[in-house]
């Protein structure tokens, strides 16, 4: 998923990983029938399917990203794209997509040619957007598969991929050292267990992992761990698929954090949180990667003392990592250029120039987009590392712990239109068994039927 229903950011998170984090509530599915196409859009095969221009490509385009630091890197990658394309003016502009988006597509008015979206929305907007399987079979095959998959719907791909975002352990070393405790040796679920029985034995009135109090991240992690186990809320085909072996095994083992008093219930990187990762209170981090921003700007006490490793497995052998967020470009059908606009994409996602110029050392980032890595395989090469090693982390290298995780994250599905609705049930009773009023059964059997009632049998 991407980022946050309803979530504010924090002051001075500005950067890039509230891609990643905090996502806005997915907008509501759209009427059925998408607008009628318009302006001088590339012709499609079928009606629905984009197709590259041909000879010299000119004209405007009109992008829409959000504000932010990102911006700013695509911004400066523009110069960069114009020396391939010296004859397509990109017209970059700052928008809040999730007040603008729906409205515009719904009136066709002013439809821009290229979006910035949450893979979490691309469902719910993919009747009014290209399908661009025709454009990406080239790039297919060197895509991670998960990104592919959360893009896809009814056999079409609606996003051009941007980042991957694999989940990691992030863990004080510091801390765990004074407590006689080797990091390396968490392999498994059961032995992160094991380390944190350790750790509050070293510091009594400790919480050593983290569980999420948002219910909305809280959800968003749910669907990490869910996916190393190779599944997800919904399935291929749409529907629900919550009462499952794996669900039930990931909210037993957070049942049994809260039980044992082994976790710090906090929101993510709120005060709470932050006072007991700077503390070492909270030493163990199941999260995304881009929860390398803490130790880098919200740590003072600790910066320096973070690590990151891959997560544990559920089980041995296992996946040691799962997906946790992620944005997509989408091209609108009723854009005026699409053509054009792909031809911007597929420059920033799969030209070396372009993805060095997003991932690479800019004068937003001097070392580097360090809060994700590339969806394209050849741009997130191990040996060809595009971002820095992180001082905050003591000096590791990122890349290569990032990249080999995201290479291990299962396939999984395409996200639902009612994903974020499912927060109001999933997310709501998995905080109701954190409080201890419900136990993993219960969260199952009630959000089951409630997300099969409310909003599964509504689409």
């Amino acid at each position: 998923m991407s980022t946050a229903a309803g979530q504010p950011r924090r002051p001075g998170l500005t950067r890039r990983q509230m891609n990643g984090l905090l996502v806005a509530a997915l907008a509501g599915t759209l009427a059925a029938c998408g607008p009628s196409i318009n302006g001088d859009s590339e012709p499609a095969a079928g009606g629905d399917r984009l197709t590259a221009p041909t000879g010299d490509p000119s004209g405007e385009i009109v992008i829409w990203d959000r504000s932010g630091d990102l911006f700013k890197v695509f911004e400066a990658a523009i110069a960069k794209f114009n020396t391939r394309y010296p004859n397509v003016k990109v017209r970059h502009e700052a928008v809040d997509i999730d007040a603008k988006l729906q409205n515009t597509l719904i009136t066709g008015t002013d439809v821009p040619d290229g979006v910035f979206l949450d893979d979490a929305k691309v469902g719910g907007f993919a009747d009014y957007l290209w399908d661009l399987s025709d454009v990406l079979e080239p790039y297919r095959k060197d895509i991670a598969p998960q990104k592919i998959a959360v893009n896809s719907l009814n056999g079409g791909i609606y996003g051009v991929p941007y980042d991957l975002d694999p989940g990691l352990l992030f863990y004080n070393e510091t801390a765990l050292t004074a407590a006689g405790i080797d990091a390396g040796t968490i392999e498994t679920y059961d032995d992160l267990l094991a380390a944190a029985r350790r750790y509050r034995e070293h510091k009594p009135g400790s919480g050593p992992i983290h569980l999420e109090q948002s219910a909305f991240l809280g959800q968003l992690q749910l669907e990490m761990y869910a996916n190393q186990l190779g599944t997800s809320l919904a399935g291929a085909d749409g529907e629900l698929r919550l009462d499952s072996p794996a669900y039930r095994q990931i909210l037993t083992w957070l049942d049994t954090v809260s039980k044992e008093k082994l976790g710090t219930r906090a929101e993510y990187l709120s005060p709470s949180d932050v006072g007991a990762l700077d503390s070492g209170d909270q030493v163990f981090y199941p999260w995304a990667i881009w929860f390398s921003f803490a130790p880098q700007q919200q740590l003072p006490r600790t910066e320096g003392d973070w690590r990151a490793m891959p997560l544990p497995a559920w089980t041995s052998g296992g996946a040691r990592s799962g997906a946790m967020g992620g944005s997509s470009f989408v091209l609108p059908k009723a854009g005026a250029h699409s053509g054009l606009a792909w031809l911007f994409y597929e420059f920033l996602m799969f030209d070396e120039a372009g993805y060095t110029a997003v991932w690479g050392a800019s004068d937003v980032y001097p070392q580097g987009l360090n809060t994700s890595i590339p969806s394209y395989k050849p741009a997130a090469d191990v040996s060809k590392p595009l971002f820095e090693p992180l001082a905050a982390l003591g000096g590791q290298d990122l890349w290569k712990t990032a990249v080999e995780a995201g290479n291990q994250i299962p396939a999984g599905a395409a996200i639902p239109s009612w994903w974020s609705g499912a927060v109001d049930y999933l997310g709501t009773d998995v905080q109701k068994m954190l409080d201890g009023d419900l136990t993993p059964d219960q969260v199952i059997d009630r959000a089951s039927q409630d997300i099969q009632k409310n909003l599964v049998d509504r689409r």
